[in-house]
């Protein structure tokens, strides 16, 4: 049975504009090309260290041809980086970190059910821990993917700032 989701999504109108699109995210977050993963943010709370992302998977994805032939699945690796982009933006923008946020682990991840092109990802994060020290920061973030109302994966990613 999946844990219970970080926050409740339907006090969240997921019909609203994104507070902050894809554009604004690749102001803040590098990657790019087939490598950008992060589609929007609904929504965020800066004080409860919650925010709400989302990805939109769609045929044209750079796994789907050969990811499974005739039955394309978003791979794990991509579910995972997801979840790393989301705390690289959260904590560049939200939390106002300079420099670079490089992604430094992943743990307790399960994966729980398949994402097929045409559906929506949504990314659930909550920091657990951000320690910030002289010359670097480290940041934990608890994430949840959800698509359909039902949980797809879960990890925990942690970054700092290099």
């Amino acid at each position: 049975m999946p844990p219970v989701l970080l926050f409740d999504l339907s006090k969240i109108d997921l019909n609203a504009e994104p507070v902050f699109d894809q554009e604004a995210i690749c102001k803040v977050n590098p990657q790019s090309y087939e490598m950008q993963q992060l589609d929007g943010i609904q929504w965020f709370d800066k004080e409860k260290q919650l925010i709400l992302g989302y990805k939109d998977v769609t045929e044209n994805e750079f796994w789907v041809r050969g990811h499974i032939p005739g039955r394309p699945l978003m791979p794990g690796v991509i579910m995972v980086e997801c979840a790393a982009q989301l705390l690289s933006f959260f904590v560049k923008q939200i939390f106002q970190e300079d420099g670079f946020i490089g992604f430094s682990g992943i743990d307790n991840t399960k994966f729980r059910s398949v994402i097929e092109p045409g559906k929506r990802l949504y990314l659930l994060g909550k920091i657990v821990k951000f320690k910030k020290k002289a010359r670097t920061s480290y940041v934990t973030t608890n994430v949840q993917g959800i698509v359909d109302g039902k949980m797809v994966f879960e990890t925990t990613v942690s970054g700092m700032k290099v």
